[in-house]
This record gives C-alpha cells, sequence and structure tokens, in this order.
C-alpha cells in the first residue's frame, strides 16, 4: 500500500490582497489538522512569517527569502519540502503563501515533478483579491501604449488569476450585493476559468471550502467540490455550468500548466522594474507622524506596498501599507530594537525615498 501524498495549497494574490491575515485565520480556524506554512516574500526580511508566528496557532512556519518561490534559483524550495515529507508522519497538509509578485504557476510546476509528485499532491491554488481595490478599476489595463505602473500591476493580476482554482473576494465588509456582484463580473471577465469565487467576510474562510477540495486528483479517485455555499441572501457565486469541463483539472490542469516555470520566468525576467528593498532607523517613531509619511510616500512615488515594524513609546508599532491605503498598530507587549520598513513597488528610487521619509518623520533612516 502506497503512502498518501501531502496535500498542498498554494495563497497567491497580488501585493497587500490580504493573505497574511487570511492565513492566519485559516490556520487558527484549523486547529483539528497539523500545518506546515511555507511564506515567501519580496523582502529582506519575512514581516509576514514574524506575524504568523505571533499567533501561537502552533502550526510550523518556515521562511523562503527568495521573492520567486520555486523559480530555478530558489534553493530553498525543494530541500525544504524534501524535509516536510521525512516528517510527514506529524503533517495533515501544506500551505505556501507565494509573495505578492509570484506566479503560482512555478509552485505548481514543481509539485508535478519528479522529485515532489511522488511526495505531494497539489490541493487547490486560491487567488485573494483586494475586492475595494478590483472595484476601483486598480487592475485594469490603462488606455493607450503608455507602459506607467498600471500595466505591469494588471498583468501580473491577470496572471495569478488565470493560475488559481479559487478566487478570494477579500475585505468585503461594508460593501453591498450589488458591489460584489460587480466584483464578480469583473473576475470572470478576467479568468473565465476560475471554478468558484469565495466571500471572506473579516478575512476568514470556511476550511470546509479551502483545505482538503482534492480539485487536481482524478474526478473518480477523489470527494469533489461542487461549489460554495452562498453566504448572503440574494447573491449567487456560481462555478461554472460544466463541472465535467474541469474533473482531473482539465481547465487549467497539470497537464495545461506544464509552461509553467517558463511563463514564471519570462515574466519577471521581461519586466524586472519590480523592486524591493528596506530602510531601517535606531530612533522610536511616532505612530502617527510614520503613518502621514507612509501615505504620503504612496502617493507621491510608485510605492505599492509598505509594510514592517518600528519602535514607539507605547511599544512596537506594525505597519502595513496598500497604496496610501495605511493602518497602523500598536502592540504594548511587543518590542522593535529598530525600524524596519519593506517598500515593494515599480522602478522607485531608494534614495529618493530615504531622503523623503527622513524629512517627514524628523528622524535618522538608513
Amino acid at each position: 500500500m502506497s503512502t498518501p501524498r501531502i496535500p498542498v495549497t498554494v495563497i497567491t494574490g497580488f501585493l497587500g490582497a490580504g493573505k497574511t491575515t487570511l492565513l492566519s485565520n485559516l490556520i487558527r480556524d484549523s486547529k483539528q489538522r497539523r500545518l506546515a506554512i511555507l511564506v515567501n516574500e519580496f523582502g529582506e526580511v519575512s514581516i509576514d512569517g514574524a506575524l504568523l508566528r505571533n499567533e501561537g496557532s502552533g502550526a510550523e512556519i518556515h521562511d523562503l527569502a527568495n521573492g520567486l518561490v520555486a523559480y530555478d534559483d530558489d534553493a530553498d524550495f525543494l530541500p525544504t519540502m524534501l524535509a516536510l515529507w521525512q516528517r510527514r508522519s506529524v503533517i495533515d497538509h501544506v500551505l505556501i503563501e507565494t509573495s505578492g509578485l509570484a506566479l503560482p504557476s512555478a509552485v505548481m510546476e514543481q509539485l508535478q515533478g519528479e522529485v515532489l509528485a511522488p511526495c505531494f499532491v497539489l490541493d487547490a491554488t486560491l487567488a485573494v483579491v483586494d475586492t475595494p481595490l478590483l472595484l476601483d478599476g486598480a487592475f485594469g489595463q490603462p488606455a493607450g501604449e503608455a507602459r506607467s505602473i498600471d500595466a505591469p500591476v494588471a498583468e501580473l493580476f491577470e496572471l495569478q488569476l488565470a493560475n488559481a482554482d479559487i478566487v478570494v473576494l477579500n475585505k468585503i465588509d461594508g460593501l453591498d450585493d450589488e458591489a460584489l456582484l460587480a466584483a464578480e463580473s469583473r473576475v470572470r471577465a478576467l479568468a473565465p476559468s476560475i471554478r468558484f469565487i469565495e466571500l471572506a467576510h473579516e478575512a476568514r474562510l470556511d476550511t470546509r471550502l479551502t483545505l482538503g477540495l482534492h480539485l487536481h486528483e482524478p474526478a473518480n479517485s477523489a470527494h469533489r467540490h461542487y461549489g460554495p455555499v452562498a453566504s448572503m441572501p440574494g447573491l449567487t457565486m456560481r462555478p461554472l455550468a460544466n463541472q465535467g469541463l474541469l474533473d482531473g483539472h482539465s481547465h487549467s490542469g497539470l497537464g495545461a500548466h506544464s509552461h509553467g516555470l517558463a511563463t514564471h520566468k519570462h515574466f519577471h525576467e521581461q519586466d524586472p522594474g519590480w523592486q524591493s528593498f528596506m530602510i531601517r532607523s535606531k530612533e522610536q517613531q511616532h505612530p502617527d507622524t510614520l503613518r502621514d509619511a507612509v501615505a504620503a510616500l504612496a502617493r507621491s512615488e510608485p510605492i505599492l506596498r509598505v509594510k514592517g515594524f518600528a519602535p514607539c513609546a507605547a511599544g512596537r508599532l506594525l505597519i502595513q501599507a496598500v497604496r496610501s491605503r495605511v493602518e497602523a498598530s500598536i502592540d504594548p507587549a511587543g518590542t522593535a530594537r529598530q525600524a524596519q520598513l519593506v517598500f515593494i513597488g515599480y522602478h522607485p528610487s531608494r534614495p529618493r525615498l530615504l531622503e523623503r521619509l527622513q524629512q517627514l518623520t524628523g528622524t535618522a533612516w538608513h
């Protein structure tokens, strides 16, 4: 009797979609499963890994420093996965959070390769979407031929959707039925082959609709997931009419995704403008001043994501920004020896950001 393969769920989504918050809640609601989490970030340090560890969930967290997980120069992915297989008796499920600038196709390609295929099976790929930004047109292709920041954002966003089984509409609290239906229509137009669209109220998903779906196994060998339960009156989130087309992942299956690494490599080599860097300070920061400074930088520079920690008089300050939408929270019991902010954008200037940050906060940064 062969040893069962370990199921793997890949969580993708553009910068700031809320992947880590959703994953944190998913871990908390899955105490009956022994989970291993691989966190991949496009940055110098793992802010997301630190956030998940602070939850004290009991899940084991592994940080992958290479911003393009499973890409051909990623020396950590295969050894980490094989080490998990050696400990398969204490692991029920693996979740991989890709960076906001990664395509899930590279992970999918590795999972079907000769090294990992005997050990792991892709359970499903989830694409998390910042629904308010989607509705605001933040992921639309710009008019004309000028290649601004909008064009690479739209291209990457559409590729992430195209490689997903399930789209998760996140940050939907406060949106009405009309807005949610508009969001569904936009997703369907961008990626018609998406199997299901799920709603994440308060960044939470029902684990029965997320883990253990067997979407990449032959239809006659595993339980099938035939669609989400409507969670709002009058709102219908429908899978495709002909589910038979999707058996064995025939719509975007592992065979169809055999181009995964090539697509992944081509996308990032043809457009190397995405950059990430960290700026540090040894000084305490005032929460309101730093929050306003980050918002001002995002309005004046091609920055799409900022995240990090800073010491403040009341404890440890956590900064999370998606474009100019900045959230700042204080952990009174937390500590931070220095401020560390990761900036991610399209052709950003580190010297210019550094100078402006020093001016806006009145503190020294390097």
